[in-house]
């Protein structure tokens, strides 16, 4: 008969698992330096070569880049879209979030599949259709033209693009943590005689406000970055419909390097901005 097999020492059991889940060195150092490298090479070197390029024929050019009338209005109407942009889809993600989690109804994949849509589109396509539906030529163009209704090649036509490619973020941040949460402390709040509004104000609301400005944050830096829905349904009309990114390309196809480049800078400004916040809120939502 063979020997019976000895039970291993606990202590000598978890010295062999730190071990198994333990890297060499060189693993380690190597995979840090190829992070690094990765890193460097692709965001940093873009992101200084901006601002080189912006400063390349000194301050005083940069600034008069940024206050030349078609800047200034490129830079307002980018403001004017994510201001409204944002708010709206604010409200349909929170509500949206709180139909699917909170609720059962027909046709509540659909919504689902729904949201998700912009993600699986290509914003070109997605600036397409609104012209097939609102341009000259498009389904509703005959009405639009006889009630002096004007989308495309218009600020409208921007805002209703910009808000159908950003609309998944908020929800897409909600639905997870909703449903993750629960219903039992809404119901308890129900149960004890609060009014809904009050249920949301007083327990939904802390509950998701991290995720919530996450979602908004996201939102936010897309709309005010998109670029290729907008190109599509602007008509490129200097000092009207150009947004900030479609202003930049304009400028550096006219070889015009310094506009151009001032403009991305303030583009890669509010990316290195909202990365910071990212970072910050995803730091709460862990500590939560």
């Amino acid at each position: 008969m063979s020997a019976v097999t000895q039970p291993m020492n606990p202590a000598k059991l978890v010295a062999r698992q730190q071990l198994a889940l333990q890297d060499a060195d060189w693993v380690r150092w190597s995979l840090i330096a190829i992070a690094v490298s990765f890193i460097g090479l692709f965001i940093c070197l873009p992101l200084g070569l901006v601002i080189v390029k912006a400063l390349s024929k000194g301050v005083e050019a940069y600034w008069a880049a940024l206050s030349e009338p078609d800047t200034l209005a490129a830079i307002r109407l980018t403001l004017l879209t994510a201001l409204i942009t944002v708010p709206l889809n604010t409200v349909f993600g929170v509500a949206a979030a709180w139909a699917i989690t909170r609720f059962e109804f027909k046709g509540k994949s659909l919504l689902t599949t729904l949201i998700d849509l912009p993600f699986s589109v290509s914003p070109v396509i997605s600036g397409l259709i609104f012209v097939l539906l609102f341009g000259a030529e498009g389904w509703f163009g005959d009405w639009l033209i006889a009630h002096d209704v004007k989308i495309i090649f218009a600020a409208s036509g921007i805002i209703l693009a910009t808000v159908f490619i950003t609309f998944p973020f908020v929800a897409r941040q909600l639905i997870p943590l909703m449903q993750e949460m629960g219903s039992q402390e809404e119901e308890a709040a129900l149960s004890l005689g609060a009014s809904g509004w009050k249920t949301f104000c007083a327990v939904t609301l802390p509950n998701i406000k991290w995720a919530l400005l996450y979602g908004v944050l996201l939102c936010n830096a897309r709309a005010m970055g998109e670029f290729g829905a907008v190109s599509v349904v602007s008509g490129h009309i200097r000092g009207l419909t150009n947004t900030l990114p479609l202003h930049v390309e304009v400028n550096y196809n006219e070889y015009n390097i310094v506009g151009a480049f001032a403009g991305a800078s303030i583009l890669a400004g509010l990316a290195v901005v909202t990365l910071v916040l990212k970072t910050v809120l995803e730091w709460q939502q862990a500590k939560r």
